[in-house]
């Protein structure tokens, strides 16, 4: 039986089918929603994203960001065997490609943008502890790329935690996003509903968290709240959501993270380890919590949900079905 959460194969989403080939059947999910739902603002809607998306191609090669401790600079220094192959064990988030998390289901982007101190004049990187070998131009590439196959699909792509980046820097940026993604990028303003993104032809919400930059360009967002819980323990990142629940959903888009973070001293003390293996065993605990979740405009409600390893288990799949509770 098919769920109540999809249109019918008549429905006016139904004409616009994939056009990439692709075989997963999240890759077209916002096209096949109930058209009930093309009127919900995107704010309302459950939303699956990733959380660091670009881990999967950090460069093994590269240096030590510059913002990590100083601890850990002095020891990639004198010990680069040891400390190199340990911070990349717990740098790595992701291990699908950016267009696999796309297909897979993903609409949020999580995309920490950084000018390497030694890198040339205008390559951007992105980072978390190390940089990507993959440049940003060429991955706003492949995501454009993307959308052109996949023409309904919606994604949001939060530009944050900026490192390394000049006021020119900041606008070569913008000129990049405003050049690769062109019509496709929605305004800021009151943020639009499926229905009318696919009027407009509009693919693209961009948030850009260096604010000076944002408000010289109409194409790019406020950056969009994360709640971070900084927790090791699946039960204390719990208690930290449902405290955040309890103060009261943002006024628009906003991010739950379901992603477990260490610090230095807990990754000394566990050299064998790696965020892959202490995630994994606790995604069931943290999927538990995601399915009791409910969108909409409630003050407890959860607007888009960002997790680690996407394609681990039922995640994405478990955050869109959320939307079948706006039905009822």
């Amino acid at each position: 039986m098919a769920s109540p959460l999809m249109g019918t194969q008549l429905s006016e989403a139904g004409r616009y089918p994939c056009l990439s080939g692709s075989t997963n059947p999240n890759a077209d999910w916002m096209s096949a929603l109930c058209p009930s739902l093309w009127d919900v603002p995107l704010h309302h809607l459950s939303i699956p994203g990733s959380h660091d998306t670009m881990t999967y191609c950090l460069n093994k090669k590269s240096p030590i960001s510059h913002k990590e401790s100083r601890l850990l600079q002095l020891l990639a220094k004198a010990l680069p065997c040891i400390t190199q192959p340990i911070v990349l064990k717990w740098s790595v988030t992701q291990v699908l490609s950016v267009t696999e998390q796309l297909d897979a289901g993903v609409r949020y982007l999580d995309l920490r943008v950084a000018h390497m101190l030694q890198g040339s004049k205008k390559n951007l990187h992105f980072v978390h502890m190390v940089y990507t070998s993959v440049l940003v131009e060429d991955t706003l590439t492949e995501i454009s790329e993307w959308l052109e196959k996949h023409p309904r699909e919606v994604v949001i792509l939060a530009c944050r935690n900026f490192e390394g980046m000049t006021d020119d820097l900041h606008e070569y940026l913008a000129t990049c996003i405003k050049n690769i993604f062109g019509d496709m990028l929605c305004p800021r303003g009151e943020v639009p509903t499926l229905r009318q993104l696919w009027v407009r032809g509009q693919q693209v919400i961009l948030s850009y968290e260096d604010e000076c930059t944002m408000k010289r360009h109409r194409e790019l967002w406020p950056a969009i709240p994360y709640w971070w819980g900084d927790q090791v323990k699946p039960e204390k990142l719990v208690r930290y959501l449902e405290h955040m629940k309890s103060c009261g959903r943002p006024g628009g888009l906003f991010v739950a993270g379901i992603n477990l973070t260490e610090n230095l001293e807990y990754i000394l003390a566990h050299p064998s380890q790696s965020l892959r293996k202490l995630t994994l065993p606790n995604l069931p605990y943290l999927s538990a919590w995601v399915r009791e979740q409910s969108p909409g405009p409630g003050t407890r409600c959860t607007n888009i949900i960002a997790g680690d390893f996407i394609g681990a288990d039922t995640f994405v799949h478990d955050v869109i079905r959320l939307n079948e509770k706006l039905l009822h």
